[in-house]
């Protein structure tokens, strides 16, 4: 396995999405609200509730019945939720227990599905996970007929990132997940990020029978330092030891190019095949923060950000970048769609140049004259183009890391509540 290095302290390049100094990046007119059709029932990240904490979606067209269709879902500690066109639950599958009483059991990060993979000499559509808490891999059957998921992953696979359970228990282990297939080898690929460092990697997928496991192929490591246009050094801030990882990505199948969201730094692209990265990795757009001062404050537990002294480098996205997911209209057209975490909006990017297009932010208002429950902390996109029953303009599934109305325990305190939110997607078609 091969390893690319990009240098630790980056010049920072032109921005292709940048906002000149002075300008209020991300405010101002032109910010639309799109109203959901459904929500998911809540989830709650509390004994009561499974530990079960929202995070990232993907969506399984049915070819033979679009009503048919399935939205696959993480929970964290609570696994993976398994959801309808309506926002029903279908199916609840529980992470693997820790493998010692110290160890660190199962939790579910990232989801991204796989269309026809030969499994056991037949085509099966799969469902591939990011277990963080275990460092692994881990492996979905779709079953069209049942609609229901089956646990297909090879009993022996290795793990993502660490050497050992020991450097598994100190959790800087698979996160984020986006999946391929290489039209040149045909081969499937899945990119995995590490948590806490800016690492990102390529597996490809392989079968052992009717079971499925992978095998390293490359290896990048994204920048953590930058030299700024005025010469100054920076570094975003994190918690002490960590750097600024990465989570959600996406491939664009016909062009074979990876958008990479480094949380703190920004938005990046980079090639990718079967063989591994091709060439640097370029920026499409950085965080409003980029090159602000910040310091990691131990009473705070938190970064904070001296907002005072911007220097003006930064783009429109509000730290954390977040979900990524493409909405294809043709072979190169479409709108990228980006989760600006910090203002709980949303970017939109011309698909085939990288740009900016315009903001949104997401909401649903239940029956009755409810106040309506906007979308915040936003971790993971999904979307399809394809009409469905009740989405004629394709549907977009994201995240709500605060879903309300809040719900109290019987001692009064607030139980963390998540959930999705089903779009119809059409108002992305330019």
């Amino acid at each position: 396995m091969r390893r690319i290095l990009i240098p630790a302290a980056l010049t920072v390049p032109l921005l292709l999405g940048a906002t000149p100094a002075g300008a209020a990046p991300g405010d101002g007119p032109g910010t639309r609200t799109v109203r959901a059709v459904v929500e998911t029932p809540p989830l709650y990240d509390d004994e009561a509730g499974g530990d079960a904490d929202a995070d990232d979606p993907a969506i399984w067209f049915n070819p033979t019945d679009r009503a048919g269709s399935l939205v696959i879902a993480t929970a964290k500690n609570g696994g993976l939720r398994v959801y309808d066109l309506r926002g029903r639950e279908r199916q609840s599958i529980a992470t693997p227990p820790a493998p010692g009483p110290d160890d660190e059991p199962g939790r579910f990060n990232n989801v991204d599905l796989v269309e026809g993979f030969r499994l056991g000499g037949r085509r099966a559509d799969l469902a591939v996970v990011s277990d963080r808490g275990r460092d692994r891999l881990r492996f979905y059957r779709i079953d069209p007929t049942g609609r229901r998921l089956a646990d297909v992953t090879a009993p022996d696979v290795p793990y993502v990132f660490s050497r050992d359970q020991a450097e598994v228990n100190e959790q800087r282990t698979g996160y984020g997940l986006a999946t391929w297939t290489d039209p040149d080898s045909g081969g499937t690929y899945v990119l995995v990020s590490r948590r806490s460092t800016p690492e990102v990697g390529i597996f490809r997928l392989v079968t052992r029978g009717d079971r499925v496991t992978y095998r390293p192929v490359d290896r990048l490591t994204l920048p953590a330092r930058f030299t700024l246009p005025d010469g100054t050094d920076w570094a975003p801030c994190a918690d002490p030891g960590d750097g600024p990882q990465v989570e959600g990505m996406t491939v664009d199948p016909t062009t074979g190019v990876a958008y990479l969201a480094q949380e703190t730094v920004g938005l990046w692209r980079v090639r990718v095949t079967g063989h591994g990265f091709q060439g640097r990795p370029e920026s499409v757009e950085r965080t409003r923060e980029f090159g602000v001062p910040a310091a990691f404050d131990p009473a705070e537990d938190d970064c904070v950000v001296d907002y005072a002294a911007d220097p003006g480098f930064g783009g429109r996205i509000a730290a954390d970048v977040e979900g990524l997911t493409i909405y294809r209209t043709g072979r190169l057209d479409g709108t990228l769609v980006v989760s600006s975490q910090g203002d709980n909006t949303f970017f939109t990017y011309d698909r085939r140049t990288n740009r900016p297009l315009g903001r949104f932010t997401a909401g649903y208002q239940a029956p009755g004259g409810q106040p309506l429950d906007q979308v915040q902390e936003c971790d993971g996109a999904a979307v399809v183009t394809t009409p469905l029953p009740g989405y004629p303009g394709g549907l977009l599934v994201v995240h709500d890391g605060q879903n309300t109305p809040e719900v109290s325990d019987g001692e009064g305190e607030v139980r963390a509540n998540t959930n999705f939110k089903f779009l119809d997607a059409g108002f992305l078609r330019r």
